[in-house]
């Protein structure tokens, strides 16, 4: 009976072990063991739409309601994905972004050449302004440096320069509540990306000026920035054109 009884006991903390590694709560912010994590991102200005591609593996794609591939594509000023990240095997690639419509089909009219690392994040940036006689239009990657100790009652936020005809730029964060005012790293110059920075949870105006400027070479209004998230906000269009300026955000946590 001891024995019988010992037996019982092992079986029952073995079972109460298994559920619980089966319930334990897992971290799901980092990529894989082994794995790279990318998205990609359409701002060249005036550009079609486009599929995105690592080598001939294509990273992105639109499904329409007959469930045959959309000939849309992602377009101007949109994300891959929904602006997810995707997996992909570390290694060198040529990143490129191909049209997505009937006519030049897959025809790549962007492309740069990247290494990308085992457990790292990065973001695929088409911009410039798309020419209709070369069919081209400008490309860059940056990494996503994710904060290592990451402090869940702040959010941290990044500037990226996507505006291919505008000079080096800093972006400044004016709190809506406090009217505190402060710059969101230093200056960044066309396809560069600053350091993530740490800023207190709260609804901003964001303004992104040339160096020894007050005023905003351009501007977005209530900004929410939520504790515990990443965001990269992105300045892209015509630096010419005002109507096509604008100040991108996206969730990179």
């Amino acid at each position: 009976m001891n024995t019988r009884t010992s037996m019982v006991a092992l079986l029952c903390l073995a079972a109460l072990s298994a559920g619980c590694d089966k319930n334990a709560v897992r971290d799901i912010t980092e990529p894989s063991p082994g794995e790279a994590r990318i998205k990609f991102f359409n701002f060249g200005v005036n550009s079609p739409g486009v599929n995105f591609y690592a080598n001939a593996q294509k990273m992105t794609a639109i499904t329409s309601a007959t469930g045959v591939e959309s000939t849309t594509g992602v377009n101007y000023g949109s994300a891959g994905s929904g602006g997810l990240y995707m997996a992909i095997a570390p290694g060198q690639y040529t990143l490129a972004g191909k049209i997505a419509a009937a006519t030049d089909k897959d025809l790549a009219i962007s492309g740069v050449t990247a290494t990308l690392g085992a457990g790292k994040y990065y973001s695929f940036y088409q911009s410039g302004l798309y020419s209709t006689t070369t069919k081209q239009s400008d490309a860059f990657v940056v990494e996503d440096p994710l904060p290592a100790q990451f402090d869940f009652t702040t959010a941290y936020v990044r500037f990226v320069h996507a505006i291919y005809n505008a000079n080096a730029m800093t972006l400044y964060a004016k709190n809506t509540t406090t009217l505190a005012e402060a710059a969101i790293g230093g200056s960044v110059a066309y396809k560069a990306a600053g350091a993530f920075v740490v800023v207190p949870a709260g609804v901003y105006d964001l303004g992104a000026r040339y160096a020894g400027v007050t005023t905003n070479a351009l501007s977005r209004a209530l900004v929410s920035f939520v504790a515990g998230r990443v965001y990269t906000i992105t300045a892209r269009g015509d630096i010419a054109t005002s109507s096509t300026l604008f100040l991108d955000n996206t969730t990179n946590r």
